[in-house]
């Protein structure tokens, strides 16, 4: 039997953290949790191994319930541009992987919109580095890429070629493709783009997996299963992997394909539910769940694709009749059509939501959902950048989880210079609202989105606190009133999002009974100031009582 005693812990238990707590661990299940003094003087505790906590904070596990663990694994392989800090760094950093890279294509991505005039990098600027071959860069939020002239070449992208209805080109004043591309553009490449094959994905996957593991993650939801950005559906990789290479409890999102939102060829709820049904039979076969349908209803504000129930103030070139309101990749009517159907056959719906139209879209459908139905699932909407008050309380009438990606809730450059200008004062004020919604008694996990942004909780719990960025303690907070106690935030990343994933075993609780997923840090970040959250580092991981992530 094998078994393991934590002392002197500072235990997150909910509320407020006890100091001097001990918690001993037996096959894989927490068997008592107490004083240190008592714990340790249990007989169950005689020869087991003994962690020493020191005072840090132990608390469940974190579950990411929102994130891309393979493209994030795979992209670490590739240009990875997420760390650059301005245009000449992004460039410089490319050319320097264009020189120690002879394959046929650069790939990979993470660059800033900011960093670039008008958040629109030019092929020109790309041809200067690379010109002998075609590059194709996804940009940090992964809704568009950057493009040199070789790869417009070879995917026949020219003049005259039209933008697609999900979707748009930057050109030049003569209509030609400038190099960035938004939303369905980027998918005008994916024949000519190699594709990425499964043992790259698997590698990606345990890769990913042991980043995660590093931050005390032991359970994530795959945001995306199904092609996009150039990406193939990595459902192969964790089938292949459930048996002996995944050691976490993952589950996946079905993504609902978004040109079925074509207005004239509406979208076949039955096709759709029929297709996830025999999709799923086939992932549970080799243990992987993907009970859960990933409903992305609109695009991203900086690039004017988020569905907005108002005009954005500068209008916008979005194309598809939007009326300068953003994209809607579904219409109501087919949101209130399929969403019944997937709940019914017990799909939990994964909305992604940006604008305020997007929102509402995604709890009008919920709402066509008979009450019986509903109880049987757990529906969510991520992001909620922009949400119009009076939705506020339809959350908790509709039993919807608010999913948030708190890291982008900050004055940093993107928002003060690409989108602070185009929604206006007052909606500008409803942004990422998570003290509302946690003040209305909505439920709230937590995602991180990565590759998008870090997978570090510590730091995306900084500025749900803050609401500011973090190691920047003296800059303006993005609407102050939608912080978050630490405590909300640190319940919501364990408890709220285990539950939102369904983890088994009482994962998200140190309680006795419950599975041993738990996480131990280098400090106690409720005895210290607020503005020093993010220094907050994860020195182990416990996942059904063995260390699967050691930094001590």
């Amino acid at each position: 039997m094998i078994r393991t005693l934590i002392t002197n812990a500072t235990a997150f238990l909910g509320g407020t953290p006890v100091e001097g707590r001990g918690v001993l661990i037996a096959n894989g299940k927490i068997v008592a949790v107490g004083d240190s003094a008592a714990i340790a003087a249990l007989p169950e505790a005689v020869g087991a191994e003994h962690i020493d906590a020191r005072g840090g904070l132990l608390h469940a596990s974190f579950a990411d319930a929102h994130v891309h663990a393979v493209f994030g694994g795979v992209e670490l392989g590739r240009c990875e541009l997420s760390d650059c800090d301005n245009a000449e760094e992004t460039l410089a950093r490319i050319a320097e992987y264009s020189s120690a890279h002879d394959g046929e294509w650069i790939l990979g991505g993470g660059w800033s919109m900011s960093h670039f005039e008008g958040g629109a990098p030019t092929r020109e600027a790309l041809d200067a580095i690379v010109s002998d071959r075609p590059a194709f860069l996804i940009n940090a939020d992964h809704h568009g890429a950057w493009a040199n002239s070789r790869a417009f070449e070879l995917a026949g992208i020219d003049a005259n070629t039209p933008d697609p209805a999900d979707g748009r080109f930057e050109r030049h004043e003569d209509g030609t493709p400038s190099g960035t591309m938004h939303e369905g553009a980027q998918e005008l490449f994916s024949h000519v783009l190699p594709p990425t094959t499964i043992e790259e994905c698997r590698a990606g996957l345990l890769r990913g997996q042991e980043l995660l593991h590093g931050y005390g993650i032991t359970a994530w939801q795959e945001a995306i299963l199904g092609a996009y950005a150039g990406y193939p559906d990595v459902t192969p990789a964790y089938t292949a992997e459930m048996a002996d290479g995944v050691d976490a409890d993952v589950s996946g999102a079905l993504w609902v394909t978004r040109d079925l939102s074509n207005p004239e060829s509406p979208v076949d709820a039955d096709a759709i539910v029929a297709d996830f049904e025999r999709r799923r039979a086939e992932a549970a076969a080799h243990g992987f769940n993907t009970s859960t349908a990933k409903i992305m209803v609109d695009g991203v504000a900086e690039n004017l694709t988020a569905a907005m129930n108002e005009p954005y103030v500068d209008g916008c070139d979005c194309g598809g009749g939007s009326a300068n309101r953003g994209l809607a990749y579904f219409s109501a009517e087919d949101l209130k059509a399929l969403v019944p159907k997937l709940n019914a056959r017990g799909f939990n719906a994964h909305f992604h939501a940006i604008g305020d139209r997007a929102a509402r879209y995604a709890l009008d459908a919920v709402a066509a959902v008979p009450a019986a139905d509903r109880a049987g699932v757990r529906n969510h909407i991520a992001h909620l950048q922009v949400v119009d008050p009076a939705d506020i309380p339809r959350f908790v009438e509709l039993d919807v989880t608010a999913n948030c990606q708190a890291l982008w809730a900050v004055l940093e450059a993107q928002m003060v210079e690409l989108t602070l200008p185009i929604l206006g004062e007052e909606r500008a004020g409803w942004q990422y609202p998570f003290g509302s919604l946690m003040r209305a008694g909505t439920e709230v996990a937590f995602g991180s989105d990565w590759s998008v942004s870090t997978p570090d909780p510590w730091q995306a719990m900084h500025v749900a606190v803050n609401r500011r960025a973090p190691g920047i303690a003296d800059s303006e907070p993005l609407l102050p009133n939608e912080a978050l106690p630490l405590e909300v935030a640190l319940d919501g990343y364990t408890r709220g999002s285990h539950s939102l994933l369904g983890t088994p075993g009482g994962a998200g609780h140190i309680t006795a009974g419950a599975v041993a997923d738990l996480a131990l840090t280098d400090r106690n970040p409720f005895a210290a100031p607020a503005s020093e959250i993010w220094q907050t580092r994860n020195v182990l991981t416990m996942r059904q009582g063995r260390i699967v992530a050691d930094n001590r």
